[in-house]
C-alpha cells in the first residue's frame, strides 16, 4: 500500500497540481480541520473537489477523523505550542479514535493526505501516515515536496 502526502502553502496552483501527477495516486484525501476558509485559496473544498476531477482524474475525499481538535490546533498553533506535545497529543487523539480500524485500507492505497504546512515535518499527515505504519506495517510513504 502506498500513502502520499502534500501541503498545498508555498505553493501556485500550477506547481501544486503538477506535483500530484504521480503513479498510483487515485484520490486526495482531506484531512484539514478546516478546508473553506479563505486561506484555502484553490484548495478550499468545493473547488478543489472540482480541480481534482477536472485536472488530474483522481477522487476528493474529507476524512475529518484525520484532523486535529480545533484545541489541539489553537494550542500548536496560535499559542505557540511545542512540537513534540502537539505531537504526543494528536498520536493519542488517532489511537482514542482507533483509526486503524476505522479506516478501509482500499481508501488509503493510493491516496494523497492534503494538508496546508508547506512540508510533512512538523505537519500532522505526516503522523497519520506513520501512525498507519506502524499499525498495518504494509505502508509505504511518499511526502511530496
Amino acid at each position: 500500500m502506498k500513502i502520499f502526502t502534500i501541503g498545498f502553502t508555498k505553493k501556485p496552483a500550477r506547481e501544486f497540481f503538477d506535483k500530484l501527477r504521480r503513479p498510483g495516486l487515485l484520490r486526495l484525501i482531506d484531512v484539514r480541520l478546516n478546508n473553506v476558509s479563505q486561506l484555502a485559496g484553490f484548495t478550499k473544498r468545493d473547488d478543489l473537489f472540482f480541480f481534482c476531477e477536472t485536472i488530474l482524474s483522481v477522487g476528493y475525499l474529507r476524512l475529518p477523523e484525520l484532523a486535529p481538535t480545533q484545541t489541539m490546533l489553537d494550542a500548536y498553533k496560535k499559542n505557540h505550542g511545542d512540537w513534540l506535545n502537539y505531537e504526543a497529543a494528536f498520536l493519542g487523539l488517532m489511537a482514542e479514535r482507533k483509526v486503524e480500524d476505522t479506516l478501509a485500507h482500499e481508501v488509503m492505497d493510493g491516496g494523497c493526505l492534503l494538508c496546508s504546512e508547506p512540508t510533512a515535518e512538523n505537519c500532522h499527515r505526516r503522523l497519520v501516515a506513520e501512525y498507519l505504519l506502524r499499525k498495518w506495517g504494509d505502508v509505504e510513504i511518499e511526502h511530496i515536496l
